[in-house]
């Protein structure tokens, strides 16, 4: 197929574009939110076209992922028909819902012109999406091309804008394990967040890296720290597993699905977790054992031939319900 797609998560359509059909995304002269076009710190296939607006009208385009409200009338305004009724669209839904939680209304409730499709079951049952359909496909991980080391005694954590989101992140947490372990923070944004956190230099150190250097340094971590409360199933987090690193998380949203106990230890309890990220860095043969779990875990329930295959089902489907 023909699939028009927007540059909006990059490690979510990462895995999205290794799969068998031409994906055309976006790209406009100020490379903004609504034409970011290829990404440049990702290694994507040559199956990905940068296309400028003007050029979709006369694509042959087959189906669209939506991924923003917005993306509804700009699909319309570039390709000259309605996406839901005139092509297929499927709204790929990536966040927890915000606000009035449990009651939040999806910004596409009550629709009958597109499928909503959830990265997680725990999103999918906290939104209410009204009478739209929804479906579930679970995260797909393009397997790292690092395996797990952990020599190096410090905890490492991937988030984007920490100090922005803060308690979203569990930033305000940081400081609580920063005490056991050195930190290793990485990410956009991370700039400002030793002064935020109050934390000195040999405490906590943080880097911006493309994704291979990213996954070349976390491997050198003895533990992932997953201290988010109120955010999806991080991508991250599932890329740390796959290399074999052990978890210590807060069990809340989908980590509590994903990270079975014989890969790392998740809880609501901080004194736990605390211990846990102790344990770990006093012991490396232990976190390279949970780790080895949490990698054959991650591999078995996120390999990137089930979420591709679980793709083109959809997409089949989809394709077919329109015609």
């Amino acid at each position: 197929m023909n699939i028009l797609v927007w540059h909006v998560h990059g490690a979510w359509t990462t895995a999205f574009v290794h799969g068998k059909h031409r994906y055309l995304v976006p790209v406009t002269p100020d490379r903004g939110p609504y034409g970011l076009g290829r990404a440049r710190t990702y290694d994507w296939p040559t199956s990905v076209e940068e296309i400028t607006p003007d050029r979709l009208a006369t694509e042959p385009v087959d189906l669209v992922i939506l991924q923003r409200p917005e993306e509804l009338d700009l699909a319309e305004t570039w390709l000259g028909r309605r996406p839901g009724r005139d092509l297929p669209a499927i709204y790929v839904e990536h966040n927890t819902p915000k606000g009035d939680v449990p009651n939040t209304r999806h910004p596409m409730a009550d629709r009958d012109d597109l499928l909503i499709a959830h990265v997680t079951h725990f999103n999918d049952l906290f939104w209410d999406s009204g009478a739209t359909r929804t479906t579930v496909v679970e995260h797909g991980i393009v397997p790292p091309r690092v395996r797990y080391d952990g020599s190096l005694a410090r905890l490492a954590v991937v988030t984007n804008e920490p100090v922005r989101r803060w308690r979203v992140t569990g930033t305000d947490l940081m400081p609580q394990f920063a005490s056991i372990a050195p930190l290793d923070v990485f990410g956009m944004g991370v700039q400002a967040l030793a002064e935020a956190v109050e934390l000195p230099a040999a405490r906590l150190a943080t880097y911006d890296l493309p994704q291979a250097r990213l996954h070349e340094q976390i491997a050198r971590r003895r533990a992932y720290l997953h201290l988010c409360r109120w955010t999806s199933l991080g991508l991250s987090l599932l890329e740390a597993m796959t290399i074999g690193m052990p978890v210590v998380a807060l069990a809340t949203t989908e980590a509590v699905a994903a990270v079975p106990p014989e890969a790392g230890v998740l809880s609501t309890n901080l004194g736990t977790l605390r211990d846990a990220a102790a344990w770990l860095i006093d012991d490396p043969v232990a976190a390279r054992a949970m780790g080895e779990h949490a990698r054959r875990a991650a591999t078995d329930r996120y390999g990137l031939d089930r979420f591709l295959a679980d793709w083109d089902r959809l997409l089949q489907e989809e394709q077919c319900a329109l015609r």
